[in-house]
């Protein structure tokens, strides 16, 4: 039965909304027209009954009426015989045979109307007695006429009065019936109108209930699915994305049901998969560094120790080789460690991938002894498995790890901190080029330390405890002073002399070398402005960052600072490290093109120990080499750096470059170096860096040039 009528329904489609809600608006309107039709035709109906009750029933009772006071009045007309006198007889005759007529027209007129039988069995014996009545009342006249007026008065209470009161009796019973009748039809119409009121509630009730059976069905089909649906979509916007919309019969409910499954799985799918992406690398699927926090979120950290490992020259790698064969290394680096761990059986160990080519290990503790030393055998273990290079398409990497190590101790209280000590370690043992350092509070002091200093920098150059030291560069043929070359010092107000081997590295790794850079030009600037009428021949060698190197803006900013203090730009030079411009030539060339079409002068620092190119050496606007003090120091005593300095400045010679040597502490060395050829020397043999008044006097001892 219930497969028949579920077949019934899906056959006529009432298991589709917008047939159901169709079909029982529609069935309601159709009720509705149909009271509204049947309430105007009753009405209708009993306005023609009363338009009839009206026109025909009253007059008919008006007619009956009139003809029994015809009948009256024809009685007193014949007393008028006894006692009135008519000055003819004619009078008379004429007013009773008026009446006569009057009531003949009346009984015509009665008879017309629609009668029942009875009332026509009334009319009929009212006809007779009227008859009885008339013949009698003429033979009263006829005495009359006669002037016998006691044969007349013996006629009338014999036989008229006796035919008068009978005809009155039934005109009275006539009219009787006709006052019943019409009582009747007016009973029979309100019994019309009360049913038709019937009618109509009726009607109306049984709209209201279909109409609540309709709601009814169409809650249970429609309202109750929705409310399904709408628990649904709750528990999904809950996160519940595991129970499913139940199935209903209701096709458009049905689809928005699937819809909502379709839905919630595809959003479980997408979390899932932003789930892999916070919580495990995308390349090596390991967990990393949220899922390991998230994972140890309450979790004591006592007899814990922290390893991180970092892929060296893993940047080299993607720079040279391409990102690709970067991953791949990755890819087996992880992989390696992984089998090391495994080799290591130990279940605790917690293996996890950060940033880069940096992994972590996580592992507990017995004791601090005893940790040190399994540790050291994991890191043994995992540089066995990495010692064969790794094949990388055409290529073979050698991979080395570099390892910060961090155990609990009574002020790690969370997993960051643990993680955050390894890191200081990590940084520790890449700046120091050792490939394993452990954690320890100097290091954290030193990080603190450090983190103080940008600040202390900042404020530095904003309030002048910078300084600049300015070291001459001496001609070798004749020992002239022709410039010099501006250093930077530090006097901590507190901390007292800082070395620039301390805060220029730092500040270069924060950026912030970009404003040193801007202070020393400034300085050296406003040194050479001054010197203009004394000195116009000095020149300032000022040394240049990569970070400067960078920003294309450099070159106009150091053109507007030229033309703020009125300086000639020959009497500027710019020192810049190999390194740096071989960092990024393509863009580096070009901003010291830009430079030097502005006349200063350009100087390769610490020529030798970078990495540049001869192929890139001359395309290098620049106007001097200047020889790294490695290959100065005691070169009267080294026949092979001799050959090898001699070559360097002929190389220069040859590139139309002046070549100056730094760092010459002693006369063997200097003559050395003039005679190999080397054009200008730099160093405590000639001069110490120079500041204030020791400054003053250099500059004093120096010949004045004629104004």
């Amino acid at each position: 039965m219930t497969t028949a009528y579920h077949f019934i329904m899906r056959h006529l489609g009432l298991n589709r909304i917008g047939v159901r809600l169709t079909l029982s608006y529609a069935f309601i309107l159709v009720m509705f027209i149909g009271i509204g039709l049947t309430t105007v035709d009753q009405i209708q109906s009993i306005a023609r009954s009363n338009d009839r009750f009206r026109q025909i029933d009253m007059q008919r009772l008006r007619d009956v009426q009139e003809l029994r006071s015809e009948f009256e009045g024809i009685g007193i007309q014949l007393l008028d015989v006894f006692t009135k006198s008519y000055e003819t007889k004619n009078d008379l005759y004429l007013i009773i045979d008026a009446r006569a007529e009057k009531i003949k027209k009346q009984f015509e007129k009665i008879s017309e109307y629609e009668l029942n039988r009875e009332q026509k069995q009334a009319l009929n014996t009212l006809v007779e007695c009227n008859e009885l009545f008339r013949s009698n009342y003429y033979e009263v006249l006829n005495e009359y006429a006669l002037d016998d007026l006691v044969a007349a008065k013996k006629i009338y209470l014999e036989r008229v009065e006796p035919a008068r009161n009978t005809l009155l009796t039934e005109a009275q019973i006539f009219l009787d019936q006709e006052k019943n009748s019409f009582e009747m039809r007016q009973q029979e119409e309100e019994y019309k109108l009360k049913q038709m009121q019937l009618r109509v509630f009726m009607f109306s009730a049984v709209a209201i209930l279909i109409g609540a059976l309709l709601a009814f069905f169409t809650r249970r089909g429609v309202v109750q699915p929705l409310d399904v649906l709408e628990k649904s979509a709750l528990r999904i916007a809950d996160g519940d994305y595991e129970s499913k919309v139940p199935p209903t019969r209701t096709t458009e409910v049905a689809r928005v049901g699937n819809a909502l499954n379709s839905m919630s799985e595809a959003i479980a799918q997408r979390e899932r998969e932003i789930e892999q992406l916070a919580y495990f690398d995308s390349l090596t699927h390991l967990p990393n560094r949220t899922m390991l926090l998230k994972q140890f979120e309450n979790t004591s950290f006592q007899h814990k120790a922290m390893i991180l490992m970092d892929v060296a020259r893993l940047k080299t790698v993607n720079e040279t080789l391409g990102f690709g064969t970067g991953d791949t290394v990755i890819l087996e680096t992880s992989r390696r460690i992984q089998t090391a761990i495994l080799k290591f059986n130990r279940e605790d160990l917690i293996l996890t991938k950060f940033s880069g080519g940096m992994f972590a290990v996580l592992t507990p503790m017995l004791s601090v002894e005893n940790s040190h030393q399994e540790i050291q055998e994991l890191i043994a273990t995992i540089d066995d498995n990495l010692n064969e290079p790794i094949r990388c398409g055409n290529h073979t990497v050698d991979v080395n790890l570099v390892y910060g190590i961090a155990i609990c101790n009574q002020n790690t209280d969370q997993l960051n901190s643990l993680i955050r000590n390894a890191e200081v370690a990590l940084y520790a043992a890449k700046a120091q080029t050792q490939a394993v350092v452990w954690y320890s509070d100097a290091q954290e002091a030193s990080r603190l330390s450090h983190l103080s200093l940008l600040s202390d920098l900042r404020s530095a150059v904003h309030n002048s405890e910078l300084q600049m030291w300015l070291q001459p560069k001496v001609k070798l043929a004749d020992m002239r002073t022709y410039g010099f070359e501006a250093l930077v010092r530090w006097q901590h107000p507190q901390r007292g002399f800082i070395s620039p081997a301390e805060f220029v590295p730092f500040a270069e790794r924060t950026g912030y070398i970009s404003a040193v850079t801007k202070w020393m030009l400034e300085h050296a600037l406003q040194s050479l402005q001054n010197w203009k009428t004394s000195h116009p021949e000095l020149s300032i060698a000022v040394n240049v960052s990569t970070n400067d190197l960078r920003d294309q803006s450099f070159p106009d900013r150091v053109r507007e600072l030229l033309e703020h203090y009125d300086v000639n730009p020959n009497n500027l030079k710019l020192e810049l490290t190999e390194s740096g411009i071989m960092e990024d030539p393509s863009s580096a060339i070009p901003l010291l093109q830009t430079l030097r079409d502005t006349g200063i002068g350009l100087s390769i620092d610490d020529f030798g120990t970078g990495h540049s190119s001869l192929a890139y050496l001359q395309k290098l606007p620049v106007s001097e080499l200047k020889i790294d003090r490695s290959f100065v120091i005691n070169i009267d005593q080294l026949p092979s750096t001799q050959r090898l300095v001699k070559t360097i400045v002929e190389m220069g010679h040859g590139l139309h470059l002046s070549v100056i040597a730094e760092g010459i502490e002693t006369e063997a060395e200097r003559d050395t170096l003039r005679e190999l050829g080397c054009d200008s020397m730099q160093g405590y043999f000639a001069s110490k860096p120079l500041h204030g008044e020791a400054l003053q006097k250099w500059l004093d001892q120096l010949p004045k040039t004629p104004g």
